[in-house]
């Protein structure tokens, strides 16, 4: 009897060796949260539990009501508070994320694409649909909308619509895919309205050569917003949230649309001094009027700086003073320019503005040991432990906010529990009512923020309230 034929074995050994493979084993339901954030809470001095104790849904409700605050001090906070590596409440960042999304969105708001992008990246803007989402609104306002477009074609279930689907497949170069995509989306009723009129522009130009130009949409959305200037009919930002703002920064835009987004961006903190300062500088202006008069005394300041003459800056400072709080734009011109003046013995009103701006400044307390300086403005800097006498509600409030017993005990509470960013961005809001002019709601703010020991946070409030006009 013949024996059977045994086929051969192609498959790898079942174990290398004799050697029990190591296993790791943890009980369901704990596995490592992930910490998001693009600056280290060493850095910023804030703890990673920012959020630990609070509700995601409250805190993402809490963000979405932060009003656009006036005081820079104020800004600078709230950025810091968003983009501090923190680990999200309770079981949220194994979950839906919701607080990622939450920060995403308000730095969207303010116009501070770039981190908010970061932020996303580092969550996986594939993580799921709502995720890819944010990404490629984002993508959509800062020219990006390639490689969210790339993402999407290897990921189609993560696309917010067929209306983008069909976008991207055209963008690609695919036009049977992207009218097929938008002849099923018409169909099922999901491409209709504004939006459905723009992508039909931009699949069939040729249909429409001869007709008027679409009328402003009354709801914009990122991918409307893009498709009016794909088809030849781009809209202007200046009537548009802020985040919209941001396109304009691009090359597309002329000198001075790029001036009065970067303007816009600047006054919330989301654009650099720097670049902004580039922009003002980039070429001659052929106008007048408006943002033209700030460019022209802006770069005959800077041009007197350059060339070191006394004379020139006494003369040019003023006006570029002037211009700058025409926009709110006094904190950024002394970031750039209060180290530098520092060199030149200035008189008159130019000695007085570049005082200004050295208390405005990062070395406010350099600044207020000047004997120029009053004892008003000596003690919030922190410089003088001689409480001044003054008549002004204002600057009362303000000194009774170094008296730690006006902090907010439920704020501090709120602080020690975990909610510690909670109960940041509520003092914030508190912050922002008392520059509007409440003074119980200022000495609670200034007070409450030194308890979470953000003294320099709370005595450059208190300069820029007493120094800055909009605060007078």
């Amino acid at each position: 009897m013949t024996s059977a034929v045994l086929p051969p074995r192609f498959e790898p050994p079942v174990s290398p060796d004799a050697r029990v493979p190591e296993v790791s084993v943890k009980p369901l339901g704990t596995e490592t949260a992930r910490y998001i954030g693009i600056v280290p809470s060493a850095v910023t001095g804030l703890p990673e539990t920012l959020w630990s104790g609070s509700s995601a849904p409250r805190v993402a409700e809490q963000m979405a009501d932060l009003p656009n605050f006036r005081l820079p001090a104020a800004q600078a906070l709230l950025y810091t508070v968003l983009l501090t590596e923190a680990v999200a409440p309770g079981q949220d960042a194994l979950n839906d994320d919701t607080l990622t999304l939450a920060r995403v969105a308000t730095l969207a708001r303010y116009g501070a694409h770039d981190a908010a992008i970061a932020l996303l990246e580092q969550a996986d803007v594939s993580r799921d649909a709502q995720h890819f989402a944010a990404y490629m609104d984002l993508a959509l306002l800062t020219g990006e909308e390639d490689r969210a477009c790339a993402i999407l074609s290897g990921k189609p279930f993560l696309s917010p619509s067929l209306a983008h689907r069909s976008f991207c497949a055209a963008r690609d170069g695919d036009w049977p895919t992207a009218a097929l995509l938008f002849d099923t989306g018409h169909s099922l009723g999901e491409i209709n309205g504004a939006e459905s009129a723009a992508l039909e522009r931009f699949l069939h130009p040729e249909a429409f050569e001869f007709n008027p130009p679409l009328q402003r949409p009354d709801v914009m959305t990122p991918l409307l917003f893009r498709l009016h200037e794909a088809i030849g009919e781009p809209l202007p930002t200046g009537t548009l949230p802020r985040s919209y703002a941001v396109a304009d920064l691009r090359d597309l835009a002329g000198w001075k649309p790029q001036l009065e987004a970067a303007e816009r961006l600047a006054v919330t903190g989301a654009l650099s001094a720097n670049r902004l300062l580039g922009l003002y500088t980039a070429r001659d202006p052929a106008a007048s009027g408006g943002v033209w008069d700030r460019v022209i005394a802006i770069q005959r300041f800077e041009t007197a700086l350059r060339a070191r003459s006394t004379a020139a800056i006494e003369e040019s400072l003023p006006t570029a003073w002037k211009e700058m709080q025409k926009v709110g734009l006094e904190m950024l011109f002394a970031d750039l320019f209060a180290a530098p003046l520092r060199r030149y013995a200035l008189s008159g009103a130019a000695a007085d503005v570049a005082l200004t701006m050295a208390l405005l400044s990062s070395d406010y307390a350099q600044a207020a040991r000047s004997r120029e300086v009053s004892p008003l403005l000596a003690a919030l800097a922190g410089v003088s432990d001689t409480v001044p006498q003054v008549q002004d509600t204002r600057a009362n409030a303000l000194l009774a906010g170094f008296e730690p017993y006006n902090a907010r005990s439920d704020l501090t509470e709120m602080a020690r529990s975990g909610r510690m960013g909670e109960a940041i961005l509520r003092a914030l809001v508190l912050l922002d009512s008392g520059a509007a002019g409440n003074p119980v709601a200022l000495t609670q703010a200034i007070a409450t923020l030194r308890a979470f020991g953000l003294e320099d946070t709370a005595r450059r409030a208190a300069l820029q309230i007493m120094l800055l006009d909009r605060y007078s």
